[in-house]
C-alpha cells in the first residue's frame, strides 16, 4: 500500500486527545499534527501506509461519532500539500488568485488535494481552522484557466459533504494585494 495521509476533527480537546490515542493504538501511524484549533476543536492529522491510515481514521470515527465533525483519508496526496499547510510553498510569476473556503478544516486539504491534481496550479496556503472560527480557506495561482478549474474542482468535491462556504478566482490580483497575502 502507498504513502497515505488522513485527518479527524472534533468539537472538543478532549475527545480529540482521546481519538489522537485511539489512532496511534489501532495502527502504524505517524502523528503530523495534533492540535487546538478554533473555536476549540482538535484536529488530528496522520501519515502512513494507506490501509494503516483507514484503520485508524475508521477506528476513531467508530469510537467517538458523537463529536466528530469531519474527517478523510488521501491515499496519494499531492506533494504541494505539505508545503501549503505549513504556509512554506515557494510563489513565482502569479498570473491568477484562487481563494476556496470551506466550514471545517478536514475539508480544505480534500479541496487542495483535487484542486491541485485538476490542472497546473501551484497552492500557496491552506489556512486549517487558526483564527477562522473553525473555518478554512487555501490560497493558489497558476493561469486563470487552471485556477478557475482548480476552484471548480474543489468546490466541487468539499460540496459533496456540505462544507463548501465560497469561492473566488481573481485575474491578475493587483501586486499589492499580491504582496499583502505573502
Amino acid at each position: 500500500m502507498g504513502r497515505a495521509i488522513g485527518m479527524v476533527e472534533y468539537k472538543t480537546v478532549s475527545t480529540g486527545i482521546q481519538a489522537a490515542d485511539q489512532m496511534l493504538k489501532t495502527a502504524e501511524v505517524e502523528i503530523l499534527e495534533a492540535q487546538v484549533v478554533c473555536p476549540g476543536k482538535y484536529i488530528v492529522l496522520i501519515a502512513g501506509d494507506l490501509s494503516a491510515v483507514n484503520a485508524s481514521v475508521e477506528a476513531s470515527k467508530v469510537q467517538y461519532p458523537q463529536q466528530m465533525i469531519d474527517s478523510f483519508v488521501l491515499g496519494n496526496p499531492h506533494e504541494s500539500i505539505f508545503s501549503a499547510i505549513y504556509g512554506a510553498a515557494p510563489v513565482e510569476g502569479v498570473k491568477a488568485l484562487g481563494v476556496l473556503e470551506t466550514f471545517s478544516a478536514a475539508s480544505i486539504i480534500v479541496a487542495a488535494d483535487a484542486a491541485a491534481k485538476t490542472s497546473l496550479v501551484d497552492l500557496i496556503e491552506l489556512r486549517i481552522a487558526k483564527g477562522m472560527c473553525g473555518k478554512s480557506y487555501m490560497l493558489l495561482t497558476g493561469d486563470v484557466a487552471a485556477v478557475t478549474a482548480a476552484i471548480e474542482r474543489g468546490k466541487e468535491e468539499v460540496s459533496k459533504s456540505g462544507m463548501f462556504l465560497e469561492s473566488a478566482v481573481i485575474a491578475g490580483p493587483d501586486k499589492r494585494l499580491w504582496d499583502s497575502i505573502l
